[in-house]
């Protein structure tokens, strides 16, 4: 496909109806029945897209903006939401004692539900809000809608963003970018197939047998998992990313390395970047805009938005308290924005280099902990999970894979990626000399083929 569409250079209609076949092969790839969803949610939001210009200002307008939500939501309600609220509604009626008889679909979850949906429906609010223009080339928004290299887990693009780039020729492959490309997407393997899946052995290990381990190794257990979910998540961007270059794109940036950050509103500025500033931008301004700025309605947003945030992840209470502590956390940022004498006193907070070592130290301890409602099955086994670890289990110093994984694969991980932070990409050696770059190269390889983990399961926000 790769060859076939670079032979197809200058014909950017042939590149995009390649784009949009190969797209709709590999998503089907998993399960074909689900590409009519994929195929319903483009077409109905390139209708709506469409017509929408032509009813400006009127009531009709506003009509379709809730088709294109109804359809989208609804589509994420049945397949997401649904067993999740009547189990939860049945189990309260029956408390009192009220009979209910509604039962549960027990549906496959379709992987990449929650990102293309926001994706279109990004698409047609821009249109509403008059920020974009529609596109009436269906080939074009389909492809833009299924592009394989992010459709199962992001980054979620906006339409203003890559859009475009359908609509435009694309420029010939040179080969400092292939090079950088598959630089990124070598480190992304890295990071999914030796950090993040190796780690996952240990983490599924102690959270499975919360009850038998040593209190040091349970708070390890949460550090450990924000570790590997970060090395997950952001090794699918990277690979997705350097994919999206090779095909003459550019895919937003997912993430700014989070795990070295003063505070949790900075974690979350650097985090999943395309879910938050999604989440930001259509949910919490009109939020802030319909209530207004005062301390009280800001604090109430923000704790719905970090809400939602958690509630998009997944049907489970664990994620939806995951969202409000979180949203609690950020709250002295809305503090900083809306009260002067608060802002002063956290930019002393972080005026000497002492206290910023103390601050990323407690916002990574901070993340961990916060991490074990998130990868807990349910809310008792979050709480059991903190129970046993502060009261029961004896504070005994682990040993062997922990610390093994601690000293020669989770440090020196965090002590690159905060020495690449300022690059484009955690693996962006362009400026290295030849000889240590081909160091790393080979490095990267044997480590991948040596160490790793090629029987774990897919990249974990293919749930989302």
């Amino acid at each position: 496909m790769y060859i076939l569409y670079w032979s197809l250079q200058g014909r950017r209609d042939w590149q995009n109806f390649l784009l949009l076949v190969g797209s709709y092969v590999f998503y089907g790839w998993w399960d074909y029945r689900f590409l009519g969803l994929l195929f319903f949610s483009s077409f109905v939001d390139y209708w709506v897209g469409r017509t929408m210009p032509k009813h400006y200002d009127t009531q009709k307008a506003k009509y379709l903006l809730w088709i294109s939500l109804f359809v989208n939501l609804g589509m994420l309600f049945v397949f997401k939401y649904y067993d999740f609220f009547v189990v939860e509604l049945r189990d309260a009626l029956s408390s009192v004692g009220v009979p209910f008889n509604l039962t549960t679909l027990n549906v496959i979850l379709p992987v990449g539900i929650s990102f293309y949906t926001f994706q279109t429906l990004s698409y047609t609010i821009d249109i509403y809000r008059k920020e974009i223009k529609p596109t009436h080339n269906f080939i074009e928004f389909f492809a833009y809608v299924s592009f394989f290299p992010q459709l199962v887990a992001g980054p979620i693009e906006r339409a203003s963003s890559l859009l475009p780039q359908f609509q435009s020729d694309r420029k010939k492959l040179t080969a400092d970018v292939a090079a950088d490309a598959l630089r990124q997407i070598l480190y992304g393997f890295f990071k999914k197939m030796v950090v993040a899946d190796n780690i996952g052995v240990l983490v599924d290990q102690i959270f499975g047998s919360y009850t038998q381990v040593s209190a040091i190794e349970l708070f390890l257990g949460g550090i450990l998992f924000a570790i590997q979910i970060y090395s997950d998540f952001s090794g699918y961007s990277d690979i997705a990313i350097g994919i999206g270059k090779l095909f003459g794109f550019k895919l937003m940036t997912n993430f700014r390395v989070p795990m070295i950050s003063k505070n949790i509103p900075e974690f979350w500025s650097k985090w999943h970047i395309s879910m938050t500033t999604w989440f930001k931008d259509y949910l919490f301004k009109p939020l802030a805009k319909r209530f207004g700025k005062g301390p009280i309605s800001t604090f109430m947003c923000v704790l719905v938005l970090f809400m939602m945030i958690g509630f998009w992840h997944g049907a489970n209470w664990t994620f939806i308290i995951f969202g409000l502590i979180n949203g609690l956390l950020f709250i002295p940022a809305a503090l900083r924005r809306i009260n002067p004498k608060a802002a002063i006193f956290l930019d002393k907070l972080y005026s000497t280099r002492f206290l910023t070592i103390l601050m990323v130290i407690g916002t990574f301890i901070l993340n961990g902990m916060t991490s074990v409602f998130f990868r807990a099955p349910d809310i008792e086994s979050a709480i059991g999970y903190f129970v046993n670890m502060i009261f029961y289990a004896p504070w005994t110093m682990p040993e062997g894979d922990i610390l093994n994984y601690w000293f020669f694969l989770i440090l020196p991980s965090l002590a690159w990626e905060g020495y690449m932070r300022k690059y484009e990409h955690q693996f962006d050696v362009a400026h290295f000399p030849q000889w240590l770059r081909w160091t790393f190269y080979y490095g990267f390889v044997i480590a991948i083929v040596m160490f790793g983990n090629f029987g774990r399961p897919p990249f974990i926000y293919f749930q989302f």
